[in-house]
This record gives structure tokens, sequence and C-alpha cells, in this order.
């Protein structure tokens, strides 16, 4: 099953920028469909390939920052290829 996931990474802190960078970076090298724009990044691919990424992704990145938000939201479907029809 194919899914599509964005993700909003928000670390409580000052310094915010280097753990977001951090975290994409990781994301890319997965080898897994990841897209990026100024407001979140999406993840594309297989169910339990992209979740089992994030689970050890999200479990490193929250053990490492004091306070962090992660909003997630989850389609059943691969999205990567959607483009505007209006």
């Amino acid at each position: 099953m194919k899914i599509s996931v964005e993700l909003t990474l928000t670390p409580l802190q000052d310094d915010f920028e280097p753990p977001i960078i951090n975290f994409i970076k990781k994301l890319r090298n997965s080898g897994l469909t990841v897209l990026e724009n100024p407001l979140s990044t999406q993840v594309y691919g297989d169910y339990d390939q992209v979740m089992g990424l994030l689970q050890s992704q999200i479990r490193d990145t929250f053990e490492n920052l004091e306070h962090v938000v992660l909003s997630m939201k989850l389609v059943k479907s691969d999205r990567s290829d959607y483009e505007p029809h209006f």
C-alpha cells in the first residue's frame, strides 16, 4: 500500500534550523521520494518503508531535543505526482 505523509517539524528553541535540516537530510538519504517546500516536507512510498523510517527518525529527533512539535498528515495513496488541474 502506498502512502503520502506531510511533516512539519517545529523545535521549540532559538536555534531551530539545525535540527530541521538534520531531520530532512536523514529523510532524503532513505531512498524514498522526499519533496520539500518552505512549510513542510512530504515523504512518499510504501507504507511499511515510510512508517519504519519515520518511527526511527522521529524517535531520534525526540531523544535529541528537549521540546519539539511534529505535525503529520497521512494520505492513503502516493500523491507525489499531483499537479493542479485548474
